[in-house]
């Protein structure tokens, strides 16, 4: 973490890479102002929080500002989906939204990467940070796989489909199972949390919803094995 209004300010303008920031609700004046600016410049997520919640974090002088750094690098997918079909490739994108266990993250980064994925698109909004814990779980793959986030998942699943990838959406409430439905890409895999599941209104956007029967007494997958699941079939099809 940094914390304080001027060393997350100059770490900004550094270029160090920021996952979120964290302001105290009601600060203000000119030094905040430009913070904000400056943070909507580089499209840096920002939560509003209770001092109660930053004072937790840290009983140094936080001066109502905490910043997370990000341990990779990110993407954006406005500027890697043109450069995949300009390289003629076909893109393989994953989406995970409001799945908070970091090591659920780094798992499906794991066989995103492993599958032969290009990049792997986070919800800053209920889902999960890139931690060093995501990374340590992903055996390395965050390092080798873009990421990219968005905080508006609805218009980046928009330019997706308008870009020319179908998507995806694996939930139990399909009718069709993953291997009688067409996985060819350009394609993104969309990813739900475990308890909720794909909020509808993604779920009315995707093209394919599709599900993995299941024949045990369990009624359902970890996320991250799911994902391993449809990701291999993926992969085959697009061989």
């Amino acid at each position: 973490m940094i914390f304080g209004l001027h060393p997350v300010m100059e770490a900004v303008e550094a270029g160090r890479e920021i996952s979120k920031v964290l302001l105290r609700r009601g600060l203000d004046g000119d030094g905040v102002r430009k913070l904000s600016a400056t943070l909507r410049l580089h499209d840096i997520p920002v939560q509003m929080v209770p001092a109660e919640k930053l004072d937790r974090m840290t009983h140094k002088n936080h001066q109502g500002v905490i910043a997370f750094v990000s341990p990779v690098e990110y993407a954006r997918l406005e500027n890697l989906i043109p450069a995949l079909f300009e390289q003629g490739v076909n893109p393989f994108i994953v989406i995970c939204d409001g799945i908070t266990d970091t090591r659920n993250i780094g798992a499906i980064a794991r066989s995103a990467e492993c599958a032969g994925a290009h990049a792997l698109l986070l919800s800053t909004k209920g889902t999960a940070m890139i931690t060093p814990d995501a990374v340590k779980t992903s055996a390395g793959a965050l390092n080798h796989l873009a990421v990219c986030r968005t905080d508006n998942l609805k218009a980046s699943m928009l330019f997706l489909r308008n870009s020319g990838l179908k998507i995806v959406a694996a939930t139990e409430k399909a009718a069709t199972a993953y291997y009688e439905a067409d996985l060819s890409c350009p394609a993104a895999l969309l990813l739900g949390a475990e308890d909720t599941g794909i909020e509808p209104e993604y779920l009315r956007i995707a093209d394919l919803l599709v599900k993995i029967p299941l024949h045990g007494k369990i009624s359902s997958l970890n996320v991250s094995a799911a994902a391993a699941v449809l990701l291999f079939e993926m992969a085959r099809v697009n061989q």
